[in-house]
């Protein structure tokens, strides 16, 4: 069951909680209290005004909108307040003490005159847990570790746990002749409560120390966590931050990572609340994670479950690795902030999962799992003036753009005002970069920081300095340090030999790893060939690709350009070569590219018989890559196209359709997207809804090998252009003679509606349009005038084609091609069905010129509940050239159905409004209401549906709502039909398809299907003849209300239009 969540907090931590929890398939929605403007409607993501600061009103927010997990962010609401300052008595341990005196030195303190420490009141975590609401965070007496230091050093001391020398005090002058007598350089001050991380001053001298106390404890400069203050011994070393997941037994450590909390470069200025932060650091060896992991975070866990109080949480270590040993600087009870931006991105396992292993004491049996060979760096930009006063309001641009780079912009300080963001806080935004090394992750960063357009910020551009000195430190140059990884391009060619050898054919057999690859043209059959060879690449679509991180599709682009330039001259492409360069290899980026390649081979029919990846480190920058592929095919010599000499003037041009853009014309497209200020994950204003702008523009390249090679093989086409660069104006010539010129009618094929909005933002020309994109047409074949409707067919039975020209002589001076009605055919955008419109001559339509005109499909919404099989029939209509209907979204009240999936894999846009999750059914319905309306549904068909849907939403889509019941009605209403026909002795059953009304099984019949009913039929077996006559009948009867020719009246009878294009 979908899962709703709400994360507490306003925070860089929150949004980036909130970010990895959405990427479960458990979660329906997170819910963020307060958030800022990053969490306000991001996808899965939105801002929740209930009270966090009121527990009692919290329940009940969450029992009311069924939140099955509230996860605290911040320290606050996790600690119960300053109960232990009480204890006022100052004593000093010295590390060279065992154990045992540390302890006594403990008791001999608590038997003082001082009265013992009250408990302290519940946190938010216990309040929700009695409430029946689970919670993720430790309670509020195990937060004792964060909110009070000196219990926290307390405890250290008692269970043997590493530490500083420490005191703590509630007397200023006291705390003062500690620091000036100490034997050791006492000049740690620490606020004991709660700062919001900033509670801690390193001083340089005494002096300092002494006036970080008094500013403290006198002057309140953090407030009531200043009460007590602790003094530590200033500690030399490498400070690192080590988290674990503890279920109260066992704890699961994170990977290391380094805070920084200076303000400035070179850790120069005043203290923070962290400045950034990088993962893992090499400064943490296996061994010395292991240690850290069974000297402090298991014996903390141990000791708070000896003690009582079991820790069950995130729990936070800050270590400093001395000369003398690993010591703790103090824990923290939640994630880190920054921390927590260079970890989630880094964690492979679903972080729900991870929780409730946590809550449910699995963490031994299901650690979580992460991303190895990674580094995660993310920097802090922060307000002018900050860690003082700063200003607020100020606006920020350039977010989307950022992102679109490859790293990740998490909110902390920033609200939304008219509509755009603007800085609320003093550190505003974390940007985030996940790379294959540590240097190229703070590169990536370091370069998304720079385009934002934040005014004034503070940030930091040495994030990861000392984790990068480590490395240079402690190896040798070798040859990796140049920039090439020799070991990383043999787990590349590891990973891709499965990927080619799956594209063996006859002729080879495709196995990498020889100097050169070969192909015996006798084995493939071949008995005169003449060789054909062709090389392209993608151009500029790889911008687009690297900016989305979608790199998967562009092998594809790469085997279409170059295969569909050998099929023109009409060769079966016989193998491929790849061409992969990059500055840094990327194994998973280069794998994913090459296996989209093998891919697209075995689409094409041709072998990938080998390729080369070159790494040149300094030629291109971080993340960018470029391809290039080289296909050869052949065909016998009596075969090769284009056919010059049998071209002639009346010759009928068929095109083939595209599936957008191809892999022409980016430099373009980029350039009208930056004049709109669209970005590429801009919801597309073209494509189908919920599709980005990068998504439909990274649609892979068709490929026309397999659909076009038994054509030409019957001799029928005498000549085919592939319309690449150069458009549909320079590709058509180069396969015809001089004297020809090309007729087109752009009203006789659908245009993706890509290109209109292309055309109507850039202001593009009809020229323009025509020589720089294919609009709609991939491929261009030239028929005989007999040969056009046997062609159009075997072409229409696999693919959208279309007869869309003619072919005319040339007159003196004229265009070699013609494109008529295009900008009119722009204009009024696709139409996904085009009736047949007759064979042409010289451009000219045999049929009535009304016919010409395109009609606009229905769009359809399915409610399911099941296994989908009406679903299913329904979608294998619509997917049909004729149909006038087209399923646009499939909304299941149950999550996870086979349904689902099937409207998945058939490339529609699926969404779960589970029932349970909902207080009524107004509620419920008027969500998938919201739904439709979303998706801009027309006609809905409830197919499977098992709830009754209430009479506001019937009357609304009165007319439009369709329902396929398993009886001939008005016979056998409700439900168990079949069980009532067979106990009624009926002859005959069926099925009825009708308008749905208020009163169930009750609407006007649209179409119906009689079933007889055998002897010996049983209920199953009656039931299973119905479900194919149903499979028949629902789509007859979509086709007949998304055509115009059933409607409902208004006295709710059947009006029918005999004249009506369905």
């Amino acid at each position: 069951m979908a899962v709703r969540l709400l994360v507490i907090g306003s925070g860089g931590r929150e949004h980036t909680l909130a970010w990895k929890l959405a990427q479960s398939p458990h979660i329906q929605q997170v819910l963020v209290a307060p958030g800022n403007a990053g969490t306000a409607n991001c996808g899965k993501i939105s801002n929740s005004e209930v009270s966090v600061s009121n527990h009692s009103i919290l329940a009940q927010f969450c029992k009311e909108h069924s939140v099955g997990l509230v996860v605290v962010g911040p320290e606050v609401p996790l600690a119960a307040g300053e109960w232990h300052t009480s204890l006022s008595s100052p004593f000093h341990i010295q590390p060279s003490e065992t154990v045992q005196v540390q302890r006594k030195c403990q008791v001999d303190r608590h038997h003082s005159s001082l009265p013992p420490p009250p408990p302290p009141p519940p946190g938010m975590v216990d309040d929700l847990q009695a409430a029946g609401v689970p919670c993720f965070g430790p309670s509020a007496k195990a937060a004792q570790l964060e909110a009070s230091k000196s219990f926290s050093k307390a405890f250290m001391d008692r269970h043997g746990i590493p530490t500083a020398n420490w005191c703590s005090f509630t007397d200023p002058q006291e705390a003062c002749s500690y620091i000036r007598t100490a034997s050791f350089p006492a000049l740690v001050v620490k606020a004991s409560g709660l700062a919001a991380g900033k509670g801690v001053i390193v001083a340089k001298d005494q002096e300092e120390a002494c006036q970080a106390v008094l500013d403290i404890m006198k002057d309140k400069t953090f407030g009531s966590a200043g009460e007590t203050v602790v003094v530590e011994e200033l500690l030399e070393g490498e400070e690192v931050s080590c988290l674990c997941f503890s279920d109260g037994c066992s704890v699961s450590p994170m990977p290391p990572a380094q805070d920084h909390k200076r303000l400035q470069d070179g850790d120069l200025g005043p203290n923070t609340g962290g400045m950034g932060a990088y993962c893992p650091t090499p400064q943490v060896s296996q061994e010395l994670l292991q240690q850290i992991r069974e000297t402090v975070l298991q014996k903390t866990v141990d000791g708070m479950k000896e003690e009582g109080t079991p820790y069950v949480g995130v729990l936070y270590a800050g270590l400093m690795l001395t000369k003398q040993g690993l010591k703790v600087l103090e824990f923290n009870c939640r994630f880190g902030d920054p921390e927590c931006q260079v970890l989630m991105p880094l964690l492979k396992s679903d972080l729900y999962e991870v929780l409730q292993s946590t809550l449910e004491g699995k963490l031994a049996s299901s650690p979580p799992e992460w991303h190895q060979d990674r580094s995660a760096v993310t920097v802090v930009m922060a307000s002018p003036g900050y860690p003082g006063s700063y200003k607020k309001g100020v606006a920020i641009t350039g977010l989307s753009q950022v992102e679109e780079t490859g790293v990740q912009v998490f909110h902390a300080g920033t609200s939304l005002k008219e509509g755009g963001v603007v800085s609320s806080g003093g550190r505003v935004l974390t940007v985030t970069a996940v790379r294959s090394s540590l240097e190229m992750a703070l590169h990536a960063a370091n370069r998304g920081v720079a385009a934002v357009g934040f005014p004034g910020a503070v940030y930091r551009r040495d994030i990861g300095h000392r984790g990068i000195a480590h490395l240079a430190q402690h190896r040798g140059l070798t040859y990796k340090d140049s920039g090439v990884d020799i070991a990383a391009g043999n787990r590349l060619v590891d990973m891709i030999k499965p990927f080619a050898k799956a594209t063996s054919r006859s002729g080879c057999n495709a196995e990498l790893g020889g100097f050169a690859g070969l192909f015996d043209l006798k084995a493939a059959g071949f008995i005169d060939p003449i060789l054909v060879s062709g090389t392209d690449g993608v151009g500029t679509k790889l911008t687009i690709a690297q900016a989305c991180q979608q790199h998967s599709t562009l092998g594809q682009d790469l085997v279409a350009m170059c295969v569909n330039d050998v099929l023109a001259q009409g060769a079966e492409p016989l193998f491929f070569l790849d061409y992969f360069s990059c500055g840094r290899l990327d194994v998973g980026v280069a794998s994913a590219v090459i296996r989209g390649v093998a891919e697209a081979c075995c689409l094409a029919g041709c072998a990938l018989l080998g390729g080369e990846t070159a790494e040149m480190p300094g030629v291109y920058g971080p993340g960018e890559y470029d391809l290039a592929g080289f296909c050869v095919g052949a065909v016998e010599r009596g075969a090769l196209l284009p056919r010059l000499g049998d071209i002639c003037e009346g010759d009928l041009l068929i095109g083939v359709a595209s599936s957008g853009v191809h892999s022409n014309g980016f430099s373009l497209v980029r350039k009208v997207l930056e004049r709109a200020g669209v970005t590429y994950s801009s919801p597309a204003p073209f494509g189908k809804p919920g599709q980005t702008v990068g998504e439909v523009l990274l649609t892979p390249t068709k490929i026309y090998s397999r659909l076009l090679l038994p054509i030409l093989s019957s001799g029928a086409i005498k000549a085919y252009a592939h319309i690449t660069g150069g458009g549909l104006l320079e590709n058509i010539p180069r396969v015809l003679p001089q004297e020809l010129s090309v007729d087109l009618d752009a009203s006789r094929w659908i245009i993706p509606p890509v290109f209109s909005w292309l055309q109507e933002e850039g202001g593009l020309c009809e020229e323009e349009m025509g020589r720089t994109f294919n609009c709609g047409l991939g491929a261009v074949l030239v028929v005989a005038f007999p040969d056009a409707q046997s062609v159009l067919r075997k072409l229409q039975a696999h693919e959208d084609a279309w007869i869309v020209g003619s072919l005319a002589h040339k007159q003196p001076g004229a265009e070699p091609v013609v494109i008529r009605n295009l900008k009119h055919s722009l204009r009024l955008g696709p139409s996904p069905c085009v009736v047949d419109l007759g064979p042409m001559q010289n451009g000219a339509s045999q049929g009535d010129s009304s016919s010409t005109v395109p009609r606009k499909r229905t769009r359809v919404g399915v409610l399911i509940s099941g296994t989908g099989t009406n679903l299913q029939a329904l979608m294998e209509q619509t997917k049909r050239t004729s149909s006038s209907a087209e399923i646009v979204v499939v909304i299941s009240n149950q999550p996870g159905v086979l349904g689902l999936k099937r409207a998945s894999l058939a490339g529609i846009q699926t969404r779960v409004v589970d029932h349970k999750l909902y207080g009524s059914r107004a509620e419920f319905d008027g969500t998938i209401d919201h739904v439709l309306e979303e998706f801009d549904v027309e006609v809905v068909c409830l197919a499977g549906f098992m709830r009754i849907l209430t009479g506001s939403f019937v009357r609304k889509w009165n007319g439009k709502l369709l329902n396929i019941h398993p009886s001939l009605l008005p016979s056998f209403k409700g439900v168990n039909a079949q069980k009532q026909a067979l106990q009624a002795g009926a002859r005959v059953s069926g099925c009825t398809v009708h308008f749905v009304a208020e009163e169930v099984d009750a609407g006007a019949i649209i179409a119906q299907e009689a079933v007889p009913v055998l002897m010996n039929d049983t209920e199953e077996s009656l039931s299973d003849r119905i479900r194919e006559a149903e499979h028949r009948a629902f789509p007859a009867a979509l086709e007949l209300v998304a055509g115009g020719g059933v409607r409902l009246g208004d006295d709710g009878r059947i009006i029918w239009n005999p004249n009506a294009q369905g």
